[in-house]
């Protein structure tokens, strides 16, 4: 595992801390969270947009086959 380190401007500081708070886990635990979520995006960006184009083709792909 590595270790990380970033500066970040002592009000998103408190905004970090607070947020942490309410949702009962420790700032590294809300951070990570946060990573996750942008790691999955796009991943999950790309399924949404090739879902769209094979249902928005069903039809042609049906007559191509």
């Amino acid at each position: 595992m590595n270790t990380i380190t970033i500066k970040i401007p002592d009000e998103r500081l408190l905004k970090l801390q607070e947020t942490a708070r309410n949702l009962g886990v420790s700032i590294e635990e809300l951070v990570l969270m946060g990573i996750e979520e942008v790691l999955n995006k796009p991943n999950a960006s790309f399924k949404g947009a090739m879902n769209y184009v094979i249902n928005k083709n069903t039809e042609l792909y049906k007559r191509l086959a």
